[in-house]
């Protein structure tokens, strides 16, 4: 097999692969038997007829797409290996020469990962981060505690206030006619949150339960929805009911119903314990991004757009499967939202081509510094991810393919390297 490769420049790489004529003809004899069930050929039964018949027939072309696909992977991948290029995508295959005893020739047409040129990445100087809590940071997260045991009661003495949590009807109109995505029946509104357009939520205090209001507003000019943005729209809205949040009272008693502590002075001191734990610990990660971000800051890399369309995809479908634990469909929130899929995606590019980027640079850190995970580290990485999952270690490995091996040493290698940047950091 001959190979000649071609740089097309911007990270796209050529690849001209020829294949033996010999080699080729194992591909073809392989589609024939693949196939040879379908052709029909007079004075044979189905299926029987020799090959040469079949390509007598219908010509040999009638067996080249699965000649093509048992030839053109394993030699596309042996040319990639021999070559050590670097594949991000697909290749774009293109056929130059094929059949007739000739060699097999085609063109792999394939973007590849960026050479990066790292900057200073030892001795990079970033601000020590310092950790302190104080007993305001303690009444804040006691708050925030007393809030998610709050409740919800019930009021139908008085009119709606701001902070209150109503629940209505409503439907939204322009020009009279209803609109899509502007009704909803027994939806909880806080007031006050902000959530719709501006001046609906304004417009319902004082109303009471079973009141029925009209509600009008504009849809602000940069609306989601091009249809909608800057018109005038009247909200038809009944109230159903009106709730407010009732905090429980701060006491001893408080503290034994929510925790292990006889006091709240002692459920306090845990809290802060905790609160300087966590701050800890945010200090530590922040103190690594800083890092890992000073690095990236200095490094050369040219980003290929697939790469970061590629991780577009992967941001999109873990905002995705976070909208699916809450029951909501992506295209139900972006109906919500007055947005459209292109610039959803759009919002999440240039963190995608950071995140590209910072990997590629770690991954090249690495390789400089000869960073490297061994078998017992693989090992007790695999031990502590089959006790998160609450499996044995044997159950858990037999799941495990060759890739997902080389995925979890490619995280150790990743986290060994960000822990080499933050020793050889100047942090001060």
């Amino acid at each position: 097999m001959n190979v000649k490769v071609e740089n097309l420049g911007k990270n796209v790489v050529q690849l001209e692969i020829e294949v033996d004529a010999a080699k080729f003809e194992e591909g073809m004899q392989k589609s024939f038997i693949k196939n040879a069930g379908r052709f029909n050929i007079p004075g044979f039964r189905k299926g029987k007829a020799p090959r040469k018949m079949v390509e007598r027939y219908y010509g040999e072309q009638a067996l080249y797409e699965d000649a093509i696909n048992f030839v053109c992977p394993e030699a596309y991948d042996k040319a990639v290996e021999d070559n050590d290029i670097r594949p991000v995508e697909r290749p774009e295959i293109d056929i130059k020469q094929i059949g007739g005893g000739q060699n097999f020739i085609f063109t792999a047409k394939v973007t590849t990962k960026p050479e990066v040129e790292l900057g200073k990445y030892k001795g990079v100087e970033i601000q020590k981060i310092e950790v302190t809590i104080t007993d305001e940071d303690v009444e804040k997260e006691l708050q925030r505690v007393a809030e998610s045991n709050s409740r919800l009661i019930s009021v139908e003495d008085r009119g709606i206030q701001s902070g209150d949590t109503v629940e209505i009807d409503f439907e939204g109109f322009i020009d009279g006619v209803a609109f899509e995505g502007g009704k909803a029946s027994n939806y909880n509104l806080v007031i006050g949150s902000g959530q719709f357009i501006p001046g609906f939520e304004d417009q319902l205090v004082g109303s009471k339960t079973g009141d029925e209001v009209d509600i009008n507003v504009s849809f602000p000019e940069d609306y989601g929805k091009s249809e909608l943005a800057g018109k005038p729209a009247l909200f038809k809205v009944k109230v159903n009911g009106i709730k407010v949040k009732e905090l429980p009272t701060l006491d001893d008693e408080f503290a034994k119903d929510i925790s292990e502590f006889e006091t709240l002075a002692e459920y306090k001191e845990d809290l802060k314990k905790k609160l300087l734990h966590n701050a800890e610990h945010r200090a530590e990660h922040e103190t690594e991004d800083k890092v890992v971000e000073k690095a990236v800051e200095n490094a050369v890399a040219e980003i290929p757009a697939v790469m970061v369309e590629k991780q577009i995809d992967s941001l999109v479908r873990d905002f995705d499967m976070r909208l699916r634990y809450q029951g909501l469909e992506l295209a139900k929130y972006l109906e919500i939202m007055g947005m459209d899929a292109k610039a959803f995606r759009e919002q999440f590019s240039k963190r995608a081509e950071n995140e590209v980027k910072t990997q590629l640079v770690l991954e090249k850190i690495g390789v400089t510094e000869g960073i490297d995970a061994g078998e017992d580290e693989i090992n007790e990485e695999i031990r502590t991810m089959a006790e998160n999952y609450k499996q044995s270690e044997e159950e858990f490995k037999k799941h495990l393919r060759e890739d997902d091996i080389e995925y979890i040493k490619g995280n150790l290698i990743m986290r060994k390297t960000v822990e080499f940047l933050v020793k050889n950091a100047v942090i001060a």
